[in-house]
C-alpha cells in the first residue's frame, strides 16, 4: 500500500491510500480518458487560465515540486491530451468585423476537390462535416459583407448554401472546460 496526495474538490489536500506498489509519477497517468487525478485537473485549469504561467507558480498551487509538475505537463503533451498552446487573436483589432456561419451541401463526389479548396481559404476558421440537411458547417470572418458575398458565390460551385451572420457572441469559444471532464472514481 502507498500514500498519494491529491487536491480535494474543496481545493485542500487529501491523502489517498492505494493498494499495490507506489508508481512513478509518469506511470499514474494514461490520458485516454480513464485516469486523471485532481492535481492534473488543477494543472489543466491553471494552464487554461494562463498557458504561460511559470512552472513554479503552478507547483505552488498544486503542492508539488516544479519537476513533478513539469513531468505531468510533458506527459499530458506527449499523450495528446494537451494539443498545443495558442495565441487568441482579436478579430475586431484585425478589422474582421463580419463573423458568419455557412451551411453548405457538398456532393460526396466533390469532397476531394472541396477539402483542399476550403483549407486554402484563410478566412475559414473552422469547417466541420455535420449531419442534417447540409453536409458542411463553416465559421468564417471577413472585413465586409461584400467579401463574404464573393466567398459564398465561390462556395456555391460546390452546392447550396445557407448563411447566418453573427450579431453578437455572448459566450466566446472557451475550449473544453476542465469541469466538463468526467470525474473518475478513486480505487480503494
Amino acid at each position: 500500500m502507498y500514500m498519494q496526495k491529491e487536491i480535494a474538490s474543496d481545493g485542500g489536500m487529501r491523502e489517498i491510500y492505494r493498494r499495490g506498489k507506489s508508481k512513478d509519477i509518469g506511470d499514474l497517468h494514461d490520458y485516454k480518458g480513464d485516469t486523471m487525478d485532481q492535481i492534473d485537473r488543477k494543472i489543466l485549469s491553471l494552464l487554461k487560465q494562463n498557458a504561460r504561467m511559470p512552472l513554479k507558480a503552478i507547483a505552488e498551487e498544486v503542492y508539488l515540486s516544479s519537476p513533478a509538475v513539469s513531468s505531468r505537463i510533458e506527459h499530458m503533451e506527449s499523450s495528446g491530451l494537451i494539443e498545443g498552446y495558442h495565441v487568441h487573436l482579436s478579430p475586431e483589432k484585425l478589422n474582421l468585423q463580419i463573423k458568419a456561419f455557412i451551411n453548405l451541401e457538398v456532393d460526396p463526389a466533390q469532397k476531394a476537390e472541396f477539402y483542399p479548396y476550403i483549407e486554402s481559404v484563410p478566412n475559414v476558421i473552422e469547417c466541420d462535416c455535420v449531419t442534417g440537411d447540409y453536409s458542411m458547417l463553416l465559421m468564417v470572418y471577413f472585413q465586409t459583407t461584400q467579401e463574404l458575398d464573393l466567398f459564398i458565390n465561390q462556395l456555391q460551385h460546390f452546392g447550396k448554401t445557407r448563411t447566418q451572420i453573427v450579431f453578437s457572441t455572448p459566450v466566446e469559444n472557451r475550449g473544453i472546460s476542465v469541469e466538463a471532464i468526467p470525474v473518475e472514481t478513486v480505487e480503494d
